[in-house]
């Protein structure tokens, strides 16, 4: 004879007893509403506000670059990650060093977190204390 383990009636499964997962009166959430920004989501946009700042088409830059035109349109829409490679390949294309590239992303990734943490201030700014872990981006 198999026994179940499960409640018998629908009286029994309402008397379950059951574990809130948060204390009563707390906030449903604590986290920002809006997702934190992805690295290849705002290398995309400035790349595309580079370009069409210069007023330059999709194929003129891929093929300065030296670049697939459908995989930079991927870059650019944030499908892709690219490569340093490809990303030193399109900023040469828009007349960028890489670093120069990078400067752009950093400022446009502080001005997103801004908006959506709060103000942001540089890794840097306190000393790392023993055991710490700091990532950069």
């Amino acid at each position: 004879m198999v026994t179940s383990q499960a409640p018998k009636t629908a009286a029994a499964a309402a008397a379950a007893r059951v574990i809130p997962l948060r204390p009563a009166g707390e906030p449903l959430s604590r986290e920002p509403l809006s997702r934190e920004p992805l690295w290849r989501d705002v290398v995309g946009d400035v790349l595309r506000r580079e370009r069409l700042a210069q007023k330059r088409t999709l194929k003129d830059v891929a093929e300065a670059g030296r670049i697939s035109m459908p995989y930079l349109s991927e870059v650019e829409r944030g499908r892709k990650e690219a490569s340093s490679e490809v990303l030193a390949a399109a900023a040469q294309a828009l007349g960028l060093s890489l670093a120069e590239l990078l400067v752009l992303v950093h400022q446009e990734l502080i001005r997103l977190a801004s908006r959506t943490y709060g103000p942001v201030r540089p890794a840097h700014a306190q000393p790392a204390r023993q055991g710490e872990v700091r990532l950069a981006a």
